[in-house]
């Protein structure tokens, strides 16, 4: 799973930053428009890059739909704003497109240690937000809001292209709870270990094959346990 681990370890490093430095910021040009990692498509034809204002490039901040080699601005991309980011450099965002460049996985800290992970399907030189797959859904039957519950410290979700329409998904997510509930109820996808407070960490880890249908919804395969960090 090293695109997984990637991830985790770009989160980490970037928590890991002091805190005068918590978030990789960037100073963008009026006109700039960075393209991010793994932003250019492989068609050569389009790219992913941001942009945002003022001294931390947080006003305002955006990803784009590029337009190459030209790299002229086609469209902005739903659900990455000012209001679910923590970093702004174009280098602590990632994307992972599809061999055939029409779809494109974007991954990014909302939170020092929660990644988001937003799906597009590519139409022409239009772009489409697509309902991402959701492991831990699947398992519990809800659904995490990262602004409401506290107990979710560490979120991973990240998606490895396997054909143009078939990807490889993986989703790490650390808890901080009163009991082991929780692990009792995700069985082998769960694991629990005892804080010294009494409390309990839980670690959630799934991996799925999945297909993108051509209406737009994901067929998932069943979730099978993923790799669990060693916690102290």
């Amino acid at each position: 799973m090293p695109f997984r681990r990637a991830i985790l370890a770009l989160a980490l490093t970037l928590a890991a930053l002091s805190p005068a430095f918590a978030t990789a910021e960037h100073r963008y040009g009026k006109n700039e428009y960075a393209i991010i990692l793994g932003g250019r498509a492989p068609n050569g034809k389009l790219s992913v890059a941001a942009h945002g204002g003022g001294e931390t490039g947080g006003e305002g901040f955006r990803i784009y739909l590029m337009a190459e080699p030209g790299h002229r601005r086609l469209m902005t991309l739903d659900n990455v704003n000012d209001d679910n980011i923590l970093d702004t450099a174009p280098d602590a965002f990632h994307a992972a497109w599809s061999a055939d460049s029409r779809t494109v996985a974007v991954s990014f800290r909302s939170e020092r240690h929660i990644v988001t992970l937003n799906l597009y399907a590519i139409d022409g030189r239009r772009a489409r937000l697509v309902d991402a797959p959701d492991l831990f859904r699947d398992a519990t039957g809800r659904s995490i809001d990262r602004k409401t519950d506290g107990d979710m410290r560490t979120s991973v979700p990240a998606l490895t292209w396997q054909a143009p329409r078939r990807f490889h998904l993986t989703d790490y997510r650390v808890f901080v709870l009163d009991d082991a509930a929780l692990a009792d109820k995700l069985g082998p996808l769960g694991k629990a270990t005892a804080m010294k407070d009494g409390r309990t960490t839980i670690q959630f880890s799934a991996e799925a094959d999945s297909e993108l249908l051509p209406d737009g919804r994901i067929r998932m395969g069943k979730p099978r346990a993923g790799q669990f960090e060693e916690l102290e």
